[in-house]
């Protein structure tokens, strides 16, 4: 017997993630469907519970493959004024007011493909292409004036990743259920070290990865209570530091060790009835500072500069249909609460499951 779990979804480059997947799509071929939540009858077979992507979950049948591609959309804007200078009453200031206003919108199609090696071991591949658009506005009011306009565009592959999900227990007995994650982030994409620049060090066009390495482990645990199912995730990134030897304008840029990051998620998924269910939660990413060496031209000296840490953290509400045992449609919406995260990421996924053997 079968019970469902919808998919989280994500958008970071160090990134994103809503409940959004469905069970259904990785069903071995059952007659009836089953609804959220519904405990499996002891067994000692894993019960058919779909992964959540890029943290995992109770994981696909063996023999089962999973295509899911997957469009989404994520609008970041940044509405900024500082000024800068000394006020001598709350209605006189001798300075200067600055304004910047930011807007990143990043579109991403994507085909993720989950292979069931044996009931407790599923392999994942995830192949994403992206489009991304910057316009930018910066503007200083002083004698003399000074206004700036730019945009910035850039597409191309994505940083290609690679995981594996191994469940831990059997489940039985109201026990929870428990899955070692382990996921890869390679390079493929264009990172900011990559893209060609002008003159003075300025991006002509915007990278597509991140441009470094990255491991990360994780663990799931996963609660059945009909018609519910609760899950929880706690996972570290490791980012691997790089030797970038690049000129950037006057400065030449050496090593470069991104922050890892400590990542949590948890929330439910709820049944409405066999064919629909939706999904509360909460994701949220604590990033590390970066830190980066650099070497001075004209005397060779070298300096270490950290850019700050970074919190990352968002509402995650998901919708699914099911229609048939084979194909599902999840819709997840992510609403970013901390100053540091996408306004809003919209992740559109429709799973197709097959047996392969």
């Amino acid at each position: 017997m079968t019970f469902e779990l919808k998919r989280l979804a994500l958008a970071c480059s160090l990134a994103p993630l809503a409940i959004s997947g469905h069970a259904a799509a990785q069903s071995s071929g059952e007659d009836t469907i089953q609804p959220v939540g519904q405990r499996p009858p002891p067994s000692q077979e894993a019960p058919e519970v779909q992964a959540i992507p890029d943290i995992g979950g109770v994981l696909t049948p063996k023999g089962r493959l999973v295509l899911e591609p997957e469009f989404q959309y994520s609008h970041a804007s940044v509405n900024r004024l500082t000024f800068r200078g000394v006020e001598i009453l709350s209605t006189l200031q001798v300075g200067v007011l600055a304004a910047e206003d930011v807007d990143r919108d990043t579109y991403t199609t994507a085909l993720t493909g989950r292979l069931g090696v044996t009931d407790r071991l599923e392999l994942e591949l995830r192949l994403p292409y992206l489009y991304r658009d910057d316009t930018a506005n910066f503007s200083i009011e002083d004698p003399d004036q000074f206004e700036l306009d730019r945009s910035q565009s850039g597409d191309g592959l994505g940083d290609v990743e690679f995981a594996a999900h191994y469940q831990i227990n059997s489940g039985r007995n109201g026990v929870p259920y428990f899955v070692g994650n382990l996921r890869y982030k390679s390079t493929t994409g264009d990172g900011p070290f990559d893209v060609s620049r002008d003159s003075n060090g300025i991006e002509e066009e915007l990278p597509t990865g991140s441009g470094f390495h990255s491991i990360e482990p994780s663990l799931t645990v996963l609660v059945p209570s009909a018609p519910a199912v609760y899950f929880a995730n706690l996972g570290y990134l490791f980012n691997l530091e790089d030797d970038v030897n690049e000129q950037i304008g006057d400065v030449r840029v050496e090593e470069v060790d991104p922050g890892d990051a400590v990542r949590m998620s948890f929330g439910m998924s709820y049944s409405i009835n066999p064919r629909s269910s939706f999904t509360l939660g909460y994701k949220n990413d604590f990033i590390d500072e970066t830190d980066t060496t650099f070497t001075d031209p004209d005397t060779g000296a070298q300096s270490t500069q950290s850019s700050r840490s970074l919190n990352v953290g968002a509402m995650l509400l998901g919708w699914s249909y099911q229609f048939n045992q084979s194909s599902v449609l999840n819709l997840g919406l992510e609403l970013g609460v901390t100053e540091d995260a996408p306004d809003t990421t919209l992740t559109l996924r429709a799973p197709i499951g097959l047996n392969v053997y």
